[in-house]
């Protein structure tokens, strides 16, 4: 008879140097990333005293990546992962040092701003590729949980330190910094992993453009499969009340402060969620939650119907972020080890990619809907839309895993469901 598997540590995890390696180039990026969004926000302000021409440029750093999601992240599948990631650091890096150079036309910016969005998916694909050969077992979720609460204190000090560092320096000096972060990135990738072949070669590599569609159609053509896929981008609806903050605050009777403690409040119960989630849930049963927990998401955010107060609402979305990157992480881990190597960077790249044009079609149709009702409805209403939408994904996936146990569950515990 043999004892319970020890629960996996963080200390565990960051022993291993492969993962380290990632951790502070992900990290850095990250940093780099918030720090240069704020630097072209003003930079941009200063010259051209726009404000449509300041959010647009804020909207080039995100918007191109649904094409490099498309078109690029196959990359990561036919050349080197970690190539592919040191080759993206060294050319975001050049191209964020053009952009600080003065004089340049503003048509160059966005051209120069899009190109840096449009290189971010292939990056993020090899990332999210690798660290299942990095970490092992029950250290992948560990490593995912590390990842995502880092991501969230990484962007909130990113925002935070752009604001005080812009504010005593030139903006461009700030997106030289930027551009450092990304060859500092390059270095810790290119020295901190281990040289590994492509995943797609001989038969299995296919031609650039029928390789596009590859991940797709693999995805989509399985029920469990699409299933995780549409739950990740379920996710990203969820967080609308961090796109009408402001409306929303204004609707508690609060001000700026108050704005800040909204947005605050998501990134808190990411961190909050993923160590609970990691310390006290066994690996056996963590799928079998994706429905349960991507479901309980929407309720905090249904009873925002009450109109509630400031404090009411930050304890809401505290603990909707929680459930919701729990639902996230596990839907994503699941979704990475179902797929083969081969394809792998494309499939995520593909869910990513979804994530996040998700995650900016939710704040601007909450907009549109605010404009009509008050903010509180608003987010009640996308609770009730998310509830309604889980319902269905969370009965596929219990069937998916109770006909094929073997593919969805740790290998102990689909035995057991056999049994």
């Amino acid at each position: 008879m043999t004892g319970a598997p020890q629960r996996v540590t963080f200390r565990e995890v960051f022993g291993i140097a492969e993962f380290r390696a990632l951790w502070f180039a992900e990290l850095l990026s990250i940093f780099g990333d918030q720090l240069a969004r704020v630097a072209l926000s003003v930079l941009v302000f200063n010259e051209t005293k726009s404000a449509t021409l300041t959010g647009l440029t804020y909207a080039l750093t995100y918007a191109p990546s649904l094409l490099g999601g498309i078109f690029l992240t196959g990359l990561a599948d036919r050349f080197p992962r970690r190539d592919v990631m040191v080759v993206v650091d060294v050319l975001r890096g050049l191209i964020i040092l053009l952009v600080a150079v003065p004089d340049v036309p503003f048509w160059v910016v966005c051209v120069l701003v899009g190109s840096v969005s449009l290189l971010n998916p292939p990056f993020k694909a090899s990332q999210l590729a690798l660290l299942p050969q990095v970490l092992e077992g029950d250290r992948f979720i560990v490593g995912m949980a590390i990842r995502n609460m880092t991501v969230q204190s990484a962007q909130l000090l990113g925002f935070a330190g752009g604001g005080l560092l812009i504010a005593a320096v030139d903006p461009r000096v700030a997106l030289m910094l930027d551009a450092a972060t990304f060859a500092a990135s390059a270095l810790f990738v290119r020295f901190g992993l281990k040289s590994r072949p492509a995943a797609a070669t001989g038969e299995k590599r296919k031609s650039f453009f029928a390789s596009i569609g590859q991940g797709g159609r693999l995805v989509f053509a399985n029920s469990g499969l699409r299933t995780l896929v549409l739950f990740t981008w379920l996710m990203g609806l969820m967080p609308v009340y961090e796109g009408i903050a402001a409306p929303y605050a204004a609707g508690t009777g609060g001000g700026p402060e108050a704005i800040g403690l909204l947005l605050a409040a998501d990134p808190l119960g990411s961190v909050i969620g993923a160590a609970i989630y990691t310390r006290w849930v066994p690996a056996a049963v963590r799928p079998k939650l994706i429905g349960w927990f991507s479901g309980l998401t929407a309720v905090p955010l249904m009873l925002c119907f009450l109109q509630p107060g400031l404090i009411v609402s930050v304890l809401l979305f505290v603990i909707s972020g929680g459930l919701g990157t729990v639902a996230l992480m596990q839907a994503t881990a699941s979704l990475t080890l179902a797929v083969p190597d081969e394809n792998r960077a494309q499939a995520m790249g593909l869910s990513n990619t979804g994530l996040t044009t998700v995650m900016g079609l939710s704040p601007l149709i909450g907009g549109i809907v605010a404009d009509q009702v008050s903010a509180q409805t608003t987010v009640g209403i996308f609770g009730v839309a998310g509830l309604a939408l889980t319902i269905p994904l969370a009965i596929l996936w219990q069937r998916n895993i109770s006909t094929r146990p073997e593919r969805w569950l740790p290998s102990e515990t689909a035995r057991a469901e056999h049994t």
